[in-house]
Formats: C-alpha cells, structure tokens, sequence
C-alpha cells in the first residue's frame, strides 16, 4: 500500500506522490484508484445496499400502521418499571440511535454497549453475541430485561389496553381480556411476577404473550425504517466510478483519500467491514480486553445457543414463518473454540457519532480503536484473529479521517425520528 508525503513547492504540479505502488496524486486530477480498488469502493458504497429483505417471520414488518405504532411505543417510557426508560433512552436519534455510554443503561447497568438500531434490518442475528435472530425478538429482550426496561408481560399488555389500544386492534384484532390477571407476571428475574406467572393458566400465558410478541414485531416495523443515508464518502466512490476528478478533489482531503486507501489495502480494514453497511455481518475474535469490573465475555459462543432455544426465534410458535424460511437458524453453528470470544461487526456508518467503542466501551476513541488493532495484542477470551499491521501514526491518523467521511443522517423522514410524545413530555394523553 503507497505512503504519501507531501512535497513543498510543488503543490501544483506533483502533490502526493505514491512510493512503491500505482496509484498517484495529483493537484490537478486528485488520486488515482487501480481497477481492483475502484471495484472494492463500489462495493461499500451506499449505492449498492440491496432493497430491505423481507422478514417472513413478521407479518407486519412492513405495514405501515405497525411503524406508527412502534414509534410510539419505542419513545414511550411507561413502558419500564420505573416509567422514565424507554428504546430511545438508550437508542437516541441524535446519537446515531446509540447512548455514548461505555455500557448500556436503564433501570439498571448491563453489561455491554448499546448498539445502534440503524440498518440492522439487514443483519441475519442481533445483539453483540447474536442471541436473537429477528428485530422483533430482539426488541423483546430488554423489555424483560432487569437491567434495562425491567418490566414483565402483564404489565405490558395492560399498557397496550389502556395506552395503545386503538392502534393495537386496528392492526392485531382484539386484545385478550386481561379480567383478573396479575398486575405483574412474566417468566422474569423478580421472583413474585415469576410465580405469578407460573400460577396463569397455560391458554392465558399464551393470550398474554401473543400481546407481547406484537409489541416487538410493531417496534421491529419501526426500526426496519431506520437507514442510513448517503455520506460523503459515497459521494466521492460516485465520483471515482464516474471518473470525475473535480468532485473528488473538493469531497477528499489528500488524507482522507489516504486513509480510504490504507482501508481498503494494507490495514485490511474491508476484511470485515466490507459491503455496503461496512460489516459482513458475521462475528469475530479480535482480542478486545475484558472490560474492568466485568467478568470474561465469551460473546458468540454463549449467544449461538441462546438464538437456538430462544422462545421467540423463527422457527417458534411466534413466528410468522414457515420452517423453511428459518435458514440462517436451522444452519446455525452453536458449539466449537473458533467462536469463543466472538462479537458481532458493527457497521461503520455513523461510527463517529457512536463512541465509545467495542462490545463494552472499552476503547473510547476511534484512535484507540485503531491502535488496538494495529498492535493485535492476544485475546482474553479466544483466539484473537488480528495480525500486527506495523502502521504507521500518521497512517492512523489518515485512516481515522476517511473514517470519519462516513457520517451520515438516518434515511427516514423527519417526523418518524420525532418523540411522538414531546408536546407534553409529563403527561402523554392516553388514547382511547
């Protein structure tokens, strides 16, 4: 991969000159991307993010009385035990739909970052460890969670009646009657809704989880409209496609171009933050240290299983879908050393708004991050799958700002990145 150092004198004339590859910049033509490189940027660009794919396993993904109704439900805090936790809470529109907390906060601390909402549609498994496979059974999940919305199924399904029942029944039928149910009950942490649970009838634990399921496939319509929009950095792939130098010269700076090229070669950055969203996706060990006061994380080698025998994944009685529509689950690998210590790719788009970094926040900053892995230390957990990249600070540097040409608005319209609520933020008018 070329060096760049600038040349005095001839700015004009010379510019950046490449030292042992091909590639050249100039003042007056910009750099000069190989054909394989011009082939690598197409493939990260934003222009090349397939249509959302379909999730069989919800029937109203893409219904847009759902979307309605799950933005209500994701800015409403009285969905928590304590009515001032809600999905934005922790997933804030103005920060990327992330927090900047090094770990998630609700009612209570978990024990990982919050990770961005934004394109997550496209991911096959959610969460650092991969623990759901659907947005809807991932929205599920905090809502029990004590530490985050520290609620239980009961309690929800009496907040949909009294709060949400019109939109609800306009678009899943009647609600159950909820006559004599406990005001708190579900299969959680708190011992009392616990027995409380166990003590339903099996027909009314499934009346109130069919209530609770809805709730999460309404908040996964909503999520599914939560993408990322072009960035600069598309702007400038359009303009190397389209060999438009004058574009190029004006949307890079000579080390953002540098460092887009150190991204794309040498530091193997695209090795897995590749394809449009800049993730394949998968999961990886790359030696993150355990977090302080926290204790050994084996990520993907604990989630795999969970995914398999969750309550709610596609292959459930909650599904929508039918068996074999549940591919990605019915191939799942769960066992086996390589997944030891394994966490998910982020996608880098919005990745400067989103710090701190990693599956606790152990790294503050994207210049940590970026030290990290050019060290490659051993991992603590796992095997670590870095190799030291003897970069350079100012290679660092470079690619920190191409990095950084990543940000981005959410591709949603305005009023879907609201509080529906924030007129009268005390007290919302319940709906009839």
């Amino acid at each position: 991969m070329p060096r760049f150092w600038w040349l005095p004198g001839l700015a004009f004339t010379v510019g950046f000159v490449a030292l042992g590859g091909s590639a050249v910049w100039s003042a007056a033509s910009g750099p000069r991307w190989t054909g394989d490189e011009r082939r690598i940027l197409q493939g990260l660009s934003i222009d090349r993010l397939p249509p959302l794919p379909p999730d069989p396993s919800n029937r109203v993904a893409d219904n847009s009385r759902a979307v309605k109704l799950g933005q209500a439900l994701f800015f409403d805090s009285r969905l928590s035990a304590n009515g001032k936790v809600s999905c934005a809470s922790c997933h804030q529109p103005v920060r990327g739909f992330s927090d900047a907390l090094p770990l998630g906060r609700g009612v209570g601390q978990t024990g990982r970052r919050t990770m961005t909402v934004v394109g997550v549609a496209y991911a096959p498994f959610l969460f650092w460890d991969g623990r759901k496979d659907s947005l809807w059974a991932q929205a599920l999940g905090p809502l029990e969670s004590a530490v985050e919305h520290g609620g239980d199924r009961t309690m929800y399904a009496r907040l949909i009646a009294r709060y949400h029942r019109a939109r609800y029944e306009a678009l899943f039928g009647p609600l159950p009657d909820l006559t004599g149910l406990p005001q708190h009950a579900g299969p959680v942490q708190n011992l009392q809704a616990r027995a409380s649970w166990n003590g339903l009838t099996r027909s009314r634990q499934r009346a109130v989880t069919e209530v609770y399921v809805n709730i999460g496939k309404a908040l996964a319509a909503y999520e599914r409209r939560l993408n990322p929009a072009p960035s600069r950095f598309d702007r400038y792939v359009r303009a190397v496609l389209a060999n438009d130098t004058r574009v190029m010269r004006t949307t890079f700076t000579p080390a953002e171009a540098d460092g887009l090229r150190l991204f794309i070669g040498r530091a193997s950055c695209v090795s897995c933050h590749s394809g449009p969203l800049l993730t394949d996706g998968d999961f990886h060990n790359t030696g993150i240290p355990t977090a302080p006061g926290l204790p050994p994380d084996r990520g993907r080698a604990s989630g795999a299983p969970l995914v398999r025998r969750d309550e709610f994944n596609c292959l459930s009685k909650y599904s929508d879908a039918p068996p074999s529509e549940c591919v990605n689950l019915r191939f799942l690998k769960t066992d086996g050393p390589e997944l030891e210590g394994q966490f998910k790719v982020p996608p880098l788009r919005g990745v400067a708004r989103t710090a701190p970094y990693m599956h606790a926040g152990q790294k503050a900053t994207l210049r940590d991050v970026l030290e990290h892995y050019n060290l490659a230390l051993s991992a603590a957990v796992g095997h670590s799958e870095l190799m030291p990249l003897h970069l350079s600070g100012q290679d660092l540097d470079h690619i920190e700002a191409f990095m950084r040409t990543l940000d981005s608005p959410v591709d949603a319209p305005a009023a879907l990145l609201r509080d529906p609520f924030a007129r009268t933020p005390a007290t919302p008018t319940p709906q009839p």
